[in-house]
């Protein structure tokens, strides 16, 4: 196959690839192919993938992966599924297509996965059923127009995206994994949509607070310090101080629980907090406010010189913050991309895989599949395939002219 002169403009260069009858051959399977990608995202949507138990998700991935003849296909010591478009030679720069394995649905949440015209209802049918579809149908069109890249293609399926897994799949791959110094370029697909590309990860810390005591009867024991009620109270306080909104910040407590009966003072009381900011001096000064909000409480439940009631503050997660540079040339391949396509580009700030790459000063984005959706991390989650086509064509183009267009090495 001949690529486009890397020379060319880059909205002429792209205009050129989409010329060739290899790329043709690609859109064509992929609008011709849809049942196809729809049957493989009911399939991998039906197989339960808790944070930290996307094993059975991933192996399945590996089953795809090999039946469509991708190279050297396995799992790494994380549970990432792995494969490339042509067998690696253990040194040349890489290209990584990804998409998350995971969803935020506990072990045991009921799927009950239904179908309705071009919709699929189901927990994680979107978030993210979608991007793995997305990723094999890539894959699969690859294969089946036999084009070639003049990088070779890293294709991941990845554990950990969603809550306390911490993007630990990403972190592996790019500080631990074999893989990590010759990974150039990624492209994670996320979820469903078309236009918009994330290309500033946001960055975050969460944190478990527990408060403890020695607990005991509601009416003998009235006296003993309540973790419960001091939990609330530190929440209570840090929800009634505003946030700025400029630069955007947010607090959520997303869990609590405690206690054993209705007749009992608890023992303990475990609340989570995820905190966001724009601004990592906003981050850091909302962090102090937790830390000091559960450390009134808890003086306050003691009366004054008490140490019964105590607290531990956990850090669970943190997602670096980073930002793709203005002239990165993955920039320049989905711009021009989406000139071609006539699709406006709408960069966004997201909390996303790409956070890793990005904090590291990698290339990376965070990509939309293709089709509609809503409920996102809800039981009630949908996705519409309707103009799936157009956003695999998108994501196909931006992976060729990159490859294409990337450096010969790191």
């Amino acid at each position: 196959m001949i690529f486009p002169d890397r020379e060319l403009q880059p909205h002429l260069r792209v205009a050129r690839l989409a010329e060739l009858p290899g790329v043709h051959r690609a859109f064509r399977w992929l609008h011709l192919q849809e049942q196809r990608i729809r049957g493989w995202q009911r399939e991998v949507v039906a197989i339960p993938a808790p944070p930290f138990g996307e094993a059975a998700r991933a192996q399945w991935m590996g089953e795809r992966m090999r039946e469509l003849g991708l190279q050297d296909v396995g799992c790494d010591e994380e549970g990432n599924a792995i494969a490339f478009l042509r067998a690696d030679n253990g040194t040349s720069p890489l290209v990584m297509l990804s998409a998350h394995l995971d969803t935020v649905f506990p072990p045991g949440t009921p799927l009950a996965l239904r179908d309705e015209d071009t919709v699929l209802h189901g927990p994680g049918a979107a978030d993210n059923g979608a991007g793995l579809a997305g990723l094999l149908a890539i894959a699969a069109a690859l294969q089946a127009s036999e084009l070639e890249t003049r990088t070779n293609v890293l294709f991941a399926a990845n554990v950990g995206e969603e809550a306390e897994g911490n993007l630990r799949g990403m972190r592996y791959l790019f500080t631990q994994s074999p893989l990590a110094h010759r990974i150039i370029g990624t492209i994670a697909l996320e979820g469903a949509g078309i236009g918009t590309v994330v290309t500033r990860g946001l960055g975050s810390r969460r944190f478990r607070v527990e408060l403890s005591g020695p607990g005991g009867h509601a009416w003998t024991d009235a006296s003993v310090p309540n973790p419960i009620a001091a939990l609330a109270a530190a929440i209570t306080t840090l929800m009634a101080q505003p946030l700025p909104t400029r630069p955007r910040t947010t607090l959520n407590v997303g869990e609590i629980r405690g206690g054993t009966s209705i007749t009992a003072v608890p023992q303990s009381a475990v609340a989570t907090f995820d905190l966001r900011s724009t601004d990592a001096r906003e981050l850091l000064a909302l962090e102090v406010r937790l830390y000091r909000a559960v450390e009134d409480a808890v003086l306050h439940a003691n009366d004054c010189g008490n140490s019964a009631l105590r607290s531990t503050i956990t850090l669970i997660g943190e997602r670096p913050a980073g930002t793709l540079l203005a002239g990165s040339r993955l920039l320049q391949s989905v711009q021009s991309v989406d000139r071609h396509l006539r699709l406006r580009t709408e960069e966004r700030l997201g909390s996303t895989d790409a956070n890793i790459p990005l904090a590291l000063g990698r290339e990376a984005i965070a990509i939309g599949a293709g089709g509609s959706a809503g409920g996102i991390h809800t039981t009630y989650e949908w996705y519409d395939a309707r103009g799936r086509d157009l956003a695999l064509r998108r994501v196909l183009l931006v992976l060729l002219d990159f490859c294409n267009n990337a450096p010969a090495e790191r």
